[in-house]
C-alpha cells in the first residue's frame, strides 16, 4: 500500500509544480507560498478531524514535538526556496534540482539514521545525479 501512496505523492508533486508555475505569474513567491501553506494547513487539519486523530495530540512527547516542528521549519524553508526558484526559472530545470533531495535524503539517512547503502542505492544516487546534471545543463 505504501507504493500506491508514494506514486500518488509523485503525481500530486508533479501537478504542484505545474499549477504553481502558472499560479505564481504576477504573484510574489512568498505570498504564493503562504497561500499554498494555508490550503495545506486546512486540508491537513480537515483530514485529522475526518479520521478522528485529534485525540492523539495529548500523547505526543517532547522529542516528537521538537522534531515535527523542525521538520515543519525545513518544509517551510524548502517551499519558500522552491517557489522563488519557480518564479525565476523554468519548471523543467527547477524540478530536477529540487528532486536532488532524494540523493541528499539517502546520504542523511545513512549518516544520521544508520540506514544501509546498497549497491542499488549507490547506483541510483549516481544515476539521479548524472540525470539531473544532464537535464539542467
Amino acid at each position: 500500500m505504501w507504493f500506491v501512496f508514494a506514486l500518488l505523492s509523485a503525481v500530486f508533486a508533479a501537478l504542484t509544480s505545474i499549477l504553481a508555475k502558472v499560479g505564481i505569474d504576477g504573484v510574489g513567491s512568498n505570498l504564493a507560498t503562504a497561500i499554498r501553506t494555508a490550503v495545506v494547513l486546512i486540508l491537513s487539519w480537515g483530514m485529522v478531524f475526518i479520521t478522528g486523530e485529534q485525540s492523539g495530540l495529548s500523547g505526543i512527547d517532547k522529542k516528537s514535538w521538537m522534531f515535527l516542528i523542525l521538520s515543519g521549519l525545513a518544509t517551510g524553508a524548502s517551499w519558500l526556496c522552491y517557489y522563488r526558484a519557480l518564479q525565476l526559472g523554468d519548471v523543467s530545470k527547477v524540478v530536477p534540482i529540487d528532486k536532488m533531495s532524494i540523493v541528499i535524503t539517502l546520504v542523511l539517512a545513512f549518516v544520521f539514521l544508520h540506514e544501509k547503502f546498497t549497491q542499488k542505492s549507490i547506483f541510483g544516487i549516481i544515476f539521479i545525479t548524472v540525470g539531473t546534471i544532464l537535464m539542467v545543463i
